[in-house]
């Protein structure tokens, strides 16, 4: 069995409708420190992050904690946006956040079980550094819930999970919050 640490990287300097690629800001580093001393005690343990800027800084303070480098995954990425511009995300994200996953793009189902496929694969217990919607497709697949926001985890929130072989079991969601995604 592997129990997962499910973070959601700290409070990002920029929007999604603002910055392609955002790093923290001081409330985010904050976040990213107090989460760090949280799981301090847990390890040192696995660490994957996204490769994404504010995922990367927020699993800083946790490499240097443990004295480790975290692993970068892409399959525990952000959802993939349309290539269209920075400005115009904030929308597509905002419709696709209200919608189910049965009635969006083919393309989003697919990233969808690869976050699934890379989350089953830990054999040990693991942080992962990741993001809002990732976060949510692993709480929604436990819930049998189709909608894409079933849970709004807080930046730098911690969502707890057991799996082993095809049984998945949520120890613990994560600290809810008013938190902007957009």
């Amino acid at each position: 069995m592997a129990r997962l640490y499910l973070i959601r990287h700290g409070k990002a300097a920029g929007s999604w409708d603002t910055h392609p690629d955002p790093g923290l800001d001081d409330v985010g580093r904050e976040q990213a420190e107090a989460m760090a001393a949280a799981l301090t005690a847990l390890g040192p343990l696995p660490l994957v992050t996204s490769p994404l800027r504010r995922t990367r800084e927020t699993a800083a303070a946790l490499e240097r904690r443990w004295a480790m480098s975290a692993e970068v995954d892409s399959r525990v990425g952000e959802i993939p946006s349309p290539p269209t511009a920075v400005a115009h995300r904030g929308e597509w994200l905002r419709n696709v956040l209200q919608s189910r996953w049965h009635n969006l793009d083919q393309s989003l189902g697919l990233w969808r079980t690869q976050v699934l496929k890379r989350l089953g694969e830990f054999t040990q217990d693991t942080v992962v550094v990741s993001h809002f919607v990732a976060i949510n497709v692993a709480v929604g697949h436990i819930l049998q819930d189709d909608r894409v926001t079933c849970f709004r985890p807080e930046n730098c929130s911690c969502t707890v999970l057991d799996i082993q072989d095809r049984h998945w079991k949520i120890v613990e969601l994560g600290i809810e919050g008013e938190c902007k995604v957009f």
